[in-house]
């Protein structure tokens, strides 16, 4: 029987080895749990409760006759699945009213990888339609709260994801980030949220936003977390051609090893008039006991910084309308299937945003202009790495704000993601940790960005910094 639930992998995975609960008990606990609360907060499109009992059964019986298996790192753990990554056998609608019935017959290579590490999936996690979205508003399914304030939001587009690990409805999720929809959501839910480099995940069997950028990522209240789902997720596969052949660290054993003369570097250009002042100054008592652990940090600058977010709003719209397709037999039949009633506002604007960018005309004015400069910000990143070996930065300009606060004004909610996007585009390995609260309780997330493919010094730095503090013991009171 369980008394309480675990908050981390290890606590679950202890408790299965010793016996104190099973799998199946464990699994029917969340399920409990989800039934009781996520009628507030909507985190949940899809709930798996007979796949994910057999599961659970099956491992009971293989802990009976040979014990817990050390080797299968995720053995008997519920997690969730952002609802734009396809699960075999499991419907799979990116929040949008046109795939409603959609079943794939295979699972992401991630998900795949969790799997067969022994990972039992509860259900898909409720987020902005085809990953349109900063603040999990844009869902043809509803919003999604946040657990810490039902008024907020949870953030976007991965924001039921959040949801259900900071609510404690699944030890973990998996959410997907092209320009801040893990690291945001993060943030405003207290989690621990990792966008790995450009690359260093497979993205085969992800319903694709933009390209160029889309990455897939773990939510989790650890960093300690974040890193072993890491060691199981990364890595090289034949059927996505923008995975790296180098090899995966061992991020779980290394993560307690903060190497000596850390250099850190704190970008000007994030503590500007965007950064509200109570968000700045939990960011900057953050940064003094990073400075108590022995590490240097600097002022640095990444003067191109201030095009992030309109590069960002026409390279990924661009790439999202030439990816529209549908098999219909004509023209008209195409907008009328496919925009007027499976795809929402956002997506709409989106599409009609990128195919204006891209038309004749306006391509070199747009969307090659936006390349050029995306190009100068990967630069700007590479020359700052050459004098610091990590930056610090605010993950949001402000924590949660109200629900239906900025829907009618989409610049704004644009710039809910000002910090996250200059990572996403020069394809950086970016995490988002908990910094603390501020005065009505809401939770203010720390950015930690490395160089591509130095995930482990990143976590490294996350993992040294929540040992101080600890808020992911925090629990939000629902």
């Amino acid at each position: 029987m369980i008394k309480q639930l675990p908050l981390i992998i290890e606590e679950a995975r202890e408790g299965l080895r010793a016996k104190k609960f099973s799998c199946r008990e464990l699994v029917d606990a969340y399920f409990e749990r989800i039934e009781k609360i996520d009628g507030t907060l909507n985190s949940f499109i899809t709930i798996e409760k007979e796949s994910a009992r057999v599961c659970a059964n099956e491992c009971d019986e293989q802990i009976a006759l040979t014990g817990y298996p050390e080797d299968k790192p995720l053995f008997g753990i519920p997690f969730a699945v952002k609802d734009a990554i396809c699960t075999e056998g499991i419907r799979s609608t990116a929040s949008a009213k046109i795939l409603d019935n959609y079943i794939p017959p295979f699972d992401a290579t991630v998900i795949a990888k969790l799997k067969n590490a022994g990972g039992i999936i509860l259900g898909k996690n409720n987020c902005d339609a085809f990953g349109h979205g900063a603040s999990n508003e844009n869902s043809q399914y509803g919003p999604v709260p946040n657990p810490w304030n039902i008024k907020m939001v949870a953030g976007g587009s991965s924001g039921g994801s959040a949801a259900a690990v900071s609510a404690n409805f699944c030890a973990f999720a998996i959410g997907e980030d092209t320009g801040g929809s893990i690291r945001q959501p993060a943030a405003f839910c207290g989690l621990a949220g990792l966008r790995p480099s450009y690359g260093r995940n497979s993205r085969y069997g992800v319903m694709p936003m933009a390209s160029s950028l889309d990455t897939v990522g773990p939510l989790a209240r650890t960093v300690q977390d974040v890193a072993l789902l890491m060691e199981v997720m990364a890595g090289k596969d034949e059927r996505d051609g923008t995975t790296v052949q180098d090899a995966v660290p061992a991020y779980s054993a290394e993560i307690a090893k903060l190497p000596k003369k850390l250099r850190v570097g704190l970008p000007q250009e994030y503590f500007t008039g965007d950064l509200e002042e109570e968000t700045k100054n939990i960011i900057e008592k953050a940064i003094e006991d990073i400075k108590n652990l022995g590490v240097q940090v600097s002022e640095v600058s990444l003067p191109h910084t201030k095009f992030s977010v309109p590069v960002y709003y026409i390279v990924v719209p661009a790439e999202d309308s030439d990816g529209v397709r549908a098999e219909v037999d004509n023209l008209f039949d195409t907008y009328a299937e496919s925009r007027a009633i499976g795809f929402p506002t956002e997506v709409k604007r989106r599409i009609m945003i990128g195919t204006f960018s891209l038309s004749s005309g306006y391509y070199d004015a747009y969307y090659a202009h936006a390349q050029k400069v995306r190009t100068l910000i990967r630069q700007d990143f590479d020359k700052v790495f050459e004098t610091v070996d990590l930056l610090l930065t605010p993950t949001t300009p402000t924590p949660a704000f109200p629900l239906g606060s900025k829907t009618e004004d989409p610049i704004a909610m644009y710039l809910a993601d000002v910090f996250a996007v200059s990572a996403s585009l020069a394809g950086l390995p970016a995490l988002s940790v908990s910094a603390g609260f501020n005065a009505a309780g809401l939770p203010v997330g720390l950015q930690i960005i490395g160089p591509r493919l130095h995930e482990l010094e990143v976590l490294q730095l996350g993992y040294a910094y929540e040992q101080i503090n600890k808020w992911f013991l925090k629990q939000p009171s629902l």
